[in-house]
């Protein structure tokens, strides 16, 4: 009977310890310390000779965090938290050709590298490299190039925010794509 009475004792205690702990990992899983509800976004630098990137980066970065609200974005002297950017390196290049060899589509990419850094506890929480592109071809007109200029799937008709200056767009779809990104990585990371 005491044979019975240890088992079932081992048993409850063993459930117990294995509700419990999974409970802890599933409500850390997915959240920010708790420490950190704020981040600032100093100007992003940028390595590279394309004009306009940095204001353009920062700009999206700020909008993205603002929309998903989950951290208030303020200034570095009250962030619990700083995200610092480097765009390190900015493509513009032929992509898809016909059999001919001719260009048909080209893409503009923008590659940066992020920190994402605790100042409470002095140490960088995230040090991760991200890529973004869109496409343009050479017709001058994004709405009926029969590109998917912004990789969302849709084409032309399909896609009602296509239209505009071809390397503009790409440029935005790159930079809106790398904000995206890096606002996924922070809640996803924890």
């Amino acid at each position: 009977m005491k044979i019975i009475e240890s088992i079932i004792k081992f048993s409850v205690f063993w459930y117990i310890s294995l509700v419990v702990s999974s409970c802890m990992f599933y409500s850390m899983a997915g959240s920010i310390p708790a420490h950190i509800n704020s981040i600032a976004i100093p100007i992003v630098e940028n390595q590279t000779a394309e004009f306009g990137m940095s204001e353009s980066v920062t700009e999206n970065l700020i909008e993205k965090f603002n929309e998903e609200n989950i951290l208030r974005v303020t200034d570095e002297d009250q962030a619990t938290s700083i995200l610092h950017a480097t765009i390190t390196k900015v493509t513009d290049a032929p992509y898809t050709f016909t059999k001919e060899e001719a260009v048909t589509e080209y893409r503009f990419t923008v590659n940066m590298k992020v920190e994402w850094y605790d100042v409470r506890e002095d140490k960088v929480l995230i040090k991760k490299n991200f890529s973004g592109w869109g496409a343009y071809g050479l017709s001058g007109d994004i709405s009926s190039d029969g590109i998917d200029n912004d990789n969302d799937g849709l084409i032309d008709g399909d896609d009602n925010n296509e239209f505009g200056d071809p390397r503009e767009f790409a440029t935005s779809a790159a930079v809106t794509k790398i904000a995206e990104d890096v606002l996924n990585e922070i809640m996803t990371s924890w």
